[in-house]
């Protein structure tokens, strides 16, 4: 009773005796592999949408009643009863930070980063492993 690789698909495992794995004796035989139809958790009734557990109707009745919600909510609150501000833009929110680089840190950075100054350092290195193989 040994267990050896299908050979047809060569991922399932099978035993000796068989020919191929079940999920290759249905590909050849033409079956579909029958899903459990998930029913919709609200009214059981109609089949669920695929990644959620209720049906379209069930969601359209939810979200339909979800707007009617929000609107009341947002009415209710006020921003006297918080206590917050009212923010007109972002640059009320965002904490103003002084992003200037220093003029010599800047030249600094930018020699640092010159595309020209790599080219030539890569040109000598090479020039320098020339002179070191001759």
């Amino acid at each position: 009773m040994k267990l050896i690789k299908c050979p047809r698909c060569e991922l399932n495992y099978i035993q000796e005796t068989e020919k191929f794995c079940k999920v290759c004796l249905r590909e050849m035989k033409g079956e579909q592999k029958h899903d459990d139809m998930e029913l919709c958790s609200v009214c059981n009734a109609a089949p669920a949408l695929p990644g959620r557990d209720v049906c379209l109707s069930c969601l359209k009745e939810m979200n339909s009643g979800n707007v009617d919600k929000d609107d009341e909510d947002t009415a209710s609150v006020d921003d006297a009863t918080i206590g917050l501000n009212s923010v007109s833009n972002m640059d009320e929110i965002i904490p103003q930070i002084n992003e200037d680089i220093p003029e010599n840190e800047f030249d600094d950075m930018e020699s640092e980063l010159s595309l020209e100054r790599v080219i030539e350092d890569e040109e000598n290195d090479a020039d320098d492993e020339d002179d070191d193989s001759i």
